[in-house]
């Protein structure tokens, strides 16, 4: 009943093959040869399996340089003006300090055609009014010079007045210390008269005479004491006089320095008149330079932003577009933040370029076709507006140089180099969504730095 003995598998096989179409199929030979193919192809997957798969970080962005004076810049004008005459035109080449437009003056402050020239006269007029400052300072000087020698004579003639008056107190007051001791022997000697005519031994006119002299001595006296009183006079008249000079020589002084000090003053104002004067004629100077708009470096006009003749512009507005002659490639690229961890300065990347025929595999560096080599040489930290990092990337020096013909702002894609792991590994990773090998080459690179 349930047919699962072998008499009954062998009765229908038996059964079976009785019937054509049956003994058609099992006689076909291409089921074999396709048999046969299935087992080739598995056997070569098996093998590509372990086939070795270079890991990487895929990347795109476009052609730059590498040095920011290299990058295309554009040229304004550091003062407003007009546009009067062009001497270049798109595409052509220029040369470092070649004139590339000529522009004329708008502002009514620098409208005089000879501002210049009248700023420069009223520096050297102000230059000749400080000369004359200064030599007012020196004549003040020398005055005061003049003043004070004055002044030593007249106080060393009031001081020897003094000293003749001190000589004449003294002497005077000698003469009356004697005239009072000539008044002390006359008196003596008038009594002495008085007394012997009282006695009879002198005569009254010898009294008389005595007495004559006492008053002359009297009156001598008091003439002597005036005398010295005016003595006494002429000294203090004299100390008077030193003081009186001092005073007066003070003012003199005072007067001359208050002049120095405003001459002084008139000075460094008009010194400071000069610098204003002498930085206003720079101004000028520099001002008419800046008429004639200059390439800062050679290259080529790439485009001419403004248009006509007696155009206005203003101060900043780009004029001219111009591309350097000379410059360094590379790549600007852009990779996702969750691969920025992997890369670091030095690594090689491989670059293919647009418009350039290229066959790219990207886990088979080795033998793809129209790609060049190439390192990082600088990783931003801060996020693009796009969501992913910049990065920058050199020509390697070790291998072929760029094409030759690489125009700056053509587009670009990079694979960044990892290591080396099975195909069926890479397989494995990818599905899971597992970061490349990043570890283990970070541990190599460690020991090779030690």
């Amino acid at each position: 009943m349930l047919n699962i003995s072998s008499n009954g598998n062998n009765f229908s096989n038996r059964f079976l093959e009785k019937f054509k179409t049956v003994q058609s199929l099992s006689n076909r030979p291409h089921y074999k040869i396709l048999n046969r193919i299935f087992l080739f192809v598995s056997i070569i997957a098996a093998i590509v399996l372990f086939l070795p798969w270079t890991q990487n970080i895929p990347g795109s962005g476009f052609v730059t340089t590498l040095k920011p004076s290299q990058k295309p810049q554009t040229i304004q004008s550091i003062i407003s003006g007009r546009i009067e005459k062009w001497y270049v035109q798109e595409g052509d080449f220029v040369n470092k300090g070649d004139t590339i437009l000529f522009i004329s003056e708008i502002k009514e402050d620098y409208l005089d055609p000879n501002l210049v020239a009248n700023t420069k006269n009223q520096v050297e007029a102000k230059k000749q009014s400080l000369k004359s400052y200064g030599a007012k300072v020196n004549t003040l000087s020398n005055q005061m010079v003049a003043v004070e020698r004055e002044r030593n004579l007249k106080l060393e003639q009031a001081k020897n007045k003094i000293k003749q008056s001190v000589l004449k107190v003294k002497s005077d007051s000698m003469d009356l210390v004697a005239v009072k001791t000539q008044l002390k022997i006359a008196n003596t000697q008038f009594h002495r008269s008085t007394q012997l005519h009282k006695e009879g031994l002198k005569p009254l006119s010898d009294v008389e005479e005595k007495k004559n002299k006492l008053q002359e001595v009297e009156a001598k006296l008091i003439t002597q004491e005036n005398k010295l009183l005016g003595s006494k006079n002429e000294y203090l008249n004299a100390a008077l006089e030193v003081n009186r000079i001092k005073a007066e020589y003070a003012d003199k002084l005072a007067k001359s320095q208050s002049d120095q000090l405003s001459a002084l003053s008139s000075q460094f104002d008009t010194e400071a008149q000069v610098n204003k004067l002498e930085n206003q004629y720079i101004n000028y100077s520099l001002r008419n330079g800046m008429y004639y708009i200059k390439a800062p470096q050679s290259g080529y006009v790439n485009r001419t932003l403004q248009t006509g003749i007696g155009e206005n512009i203003k101060e900043g507005v780009p004029l001219v577009s111009i591309m350097p002659s000379k410059y360094d490639l590379a790549v600007e690229t852009y990779v996702n933040p969750i691969d920025l961890p992997l890369l670091n300065r030095g690594e090689k990347v491989r670059v293919w370029f647009d418009g350039w025929p290229t066959i790219v595999f990207s886990g088979w560096p080795d033998i793809s076709y129209g790609t060049f080599g190439g390192r990082i040489v600088s990783i931003e930290n801060f996020i693009s507006d796009n969501g992913k990092y910049r990065i920058l990337i050199a020509p390697d020096k070790d291998e072929a140089p760029w094409p030759k013909q690489l125009s700056i702002g053509a587009g670009a894609q990079t694979i960044a180099l990892l290591n080396n792991v099975p195909i069926w590994f890479e397989m494995w990773r990818v599905m899971n969504g597992f970061p490349p090998d990043y570890y283990k080459s970070n541990v190599k690179k460690t020991k090779e730095k030690k």
